[in-house]
């Protein structure tokens, strides 16, 4: 995890931009460069991953053009040991090939990449930045305009505040170049479904995650997993322990006396053989934390923010206790084969367009998440989940299969699954409790209560009219949003709504984000 900014203008000067830079220093904490272009400067904060020697500290250079990247490129050897014909190669860096790519290829290098990534490249030959970030959004990037009109872009909003009036997500999926934004490529939109049956489809499923894992694994740095119990988290631990042939370390919280998922991360780290952390956090602890945990997320989105604080205190003790610097986690299963809301899915097209909003939103809320928890802590996350051949595919599938007509949510990554006996039976097949209770129905209550003491009714009633935009309607979603006004003030256009389920469908227009305020939540959760 890096952190990079780009400025198209001169009107601030090297020392003055560092304050800004500095803000996400925790991103890059190993080695920092600014350096000047003809008409700007280019800005990179390191956290060494690949190639960890000095020679892999960026930004690159190639023929006075330079490239920063916040990103892995995942199968950059081959790629590597083509151009190697033409160019030289200094590093072991995975990022090191995106100029001779930007050489070779001009524009459509994007959509040659198999990458999570955010980058800027100074392309001397017009004194110009062009920026790009990958298909879902896994690693973050904003941009925003000085009152002179040039554009700057940054890996965190935090990094513009002050610099920009309005502060704008870099879209998923597109590159900005020569003024224009432009899509290179759309992993959602869908024209025609396969024909796989359901065997045939959970063959392919089982497969490409498993590829999705694997490529993942390559790091020269420590490696570590998130181990929530959970389906997702657990097949990722189970993979990647079987590919490595070798203990793994995972970690998993709960709060200190109602965890409901501690005993299934312990159940499947001791399943497969992992070195397993336990951490506990207090009521005491997540309120404590509430107020860095809204700065470093950038958000006043109520599930991101509930969702958030078990796994930055998770990744603050890996950071502080470890010499971990790569996290695996589970993020993006749900939005492919469905939440709890999407039991109630009206018709397999609506499944299908809500899994697209899901997909196509990822980077305002749960992989928002997953990035700020980490990369505050210094540490790099990965998401296998989000392998874009595996996304592709999954999205392909006719949305009949992935309906949920079994009795079980995610029927066919279980499924998929279900020969190997990778997990225990009663892991692969047990019920989805919502992520943020998953530490503890305690700690959602405790948020709530604290909400409650902070407000009265009266003053509750008159501050949140306050907001036009997403106007808050419980007192959690309103100290929520006071205090992201503190740290992004102006900014809340940056998330798009509320998580929330479909409210137009039937069984799903509640009043809480939580999957545990529905009807069919049932036994999930225990």
């Amino acid at each position: 995890m890096c952190a990079i900014m780009g400025f198209t203008s001169k009107d601030l000067s090297k020392e003055e931009i560092q304050e800004y830079f500095d803000r996400t220093k925790s991103r890059g904490p190993d080695m920092s460069q600014i350096i000047e272009t003809k008409s700007g400067y280019l800005c990179f904060h390191r956290l060494a991953i690949m190639g960890l020697t000095e020679a892999g500290m960026q930004p690159f250079e190639l023929d006075g053009d330079y490239v920063v990247c916040n990103g892995e490129i995942y199968g950059f050897r081959p790629i590597k040991r083509q151009l190697s014909e033409k160019y030289e190669f200094k590093s072991g860096s995975d990022c090191e090939i995106l100029l001779p790519m930007f050489h070779e290829y001009g524009l459509s290098m994007f959509s040659r990449l198999d990458a999570e990534f955010a980058l800027v490249i100074y392309d001397s030959m017009t004194d110009s930045l062009i920026a790009a970030r990958d298909p879902i959004g896994i690693r973050p990037l904003f941009f925003g305009y000085d009152k002179g009109g040039h554009i700057m872009f940054a890996s965190e909003a935090k990094n513009l505040i002050g610099l920009c009036d309005e502060v704008c997500p870099f879209p998923p999926g597109h590159y900005y170049a020569y003024g224009k934004f432009i899509r290179y490529t759309d992993l959602t939109t869908v024209k025609a479904y396969n024909h796989d049956d359901l065997e045939t489809a959970c063959k392919k499923i089982r497969d490409k995650l498993i590829a999705g894992v694997d490529k993942r694994l390559d790091a020269d740095a420590p490696l570590g997993f998130l181990l929530s119990g959970g389906l997702d988290s657990s097949l990722v631990c189970a993979i990647s322990s079987l590919i490595l042939g070798k203990k793994i370390r995972t970690f998993a919280i709960g709060m200190d006396h109602d965890a409901i998922d501690l005993k299934y991360a312990k159940e499947v780290a001791d399943f497969i053989g992992a070195e397993h952390t336990e951490v506990f956090m207090t009521r005491d602890d997540v309120i404590a934390a509430l107020p860095e945990v809204i700065k470093m997320l950038g958000t006043w989105d109520i599930t991101t923010i509930r969702a958030s604080m078990g796994m930055y205190l998770c990744c603050k003790a890996i950071h502080e206790q470890t010499d971990i610097r790569v996290l695996m986690t589970g993020e993006i299963s749900d939005e492919l084969f469905g939440y709890k809301y999407t039991d109630f899915a009206p018709s397999a097209e609506a499944f299908q367009q809500e899994s697209k909003k899901r997909v196509d939103e990822l980077y305002l809320y749960d992989v928002l998440r997953a990035d700020r928890c980490i990369s505050v802590n210094s540490i790099e996350g990965r998401v296998p989940f989000g392998d874009l051949d595996f996304v592709k595919y999954v999205m392909s599938i006719d949305p009949k299969l992935k309906l949920n007509t079994y009795g079980m949510g995610k029927y066919l990554l279980r499924h998929a699954f279900e020969k190997d006996h990778l997990l225990p039976d009663d892991i692969l097949w047990r019920q989805k409790a919502a992520f943020s209770d998953a530490v503890g129905h305690s700690m959602v209550d405790d948020l709530k209560a604290y909400a409650e003491s902070v407000y009265t009714d009266e003053q509750f009633d008159k501050l949140r009219r306050k907001y036009s935009y997403c106007m808050p309607f419980t007192k959690e979603s309103l100290l929520y949003r006071e205090t992201f006004e503190q740290f992004y003030p102006g900014q809340a256009k940056m998330i798009k709504d509320f998580w929330m389920p479909n409210k137009e469908w039937e069984g799903c227009n509640v009043d809480d984000p939580s999957a545990r305020v529905l009807a069919n939540y049932g036994a999930s959760g225990k």
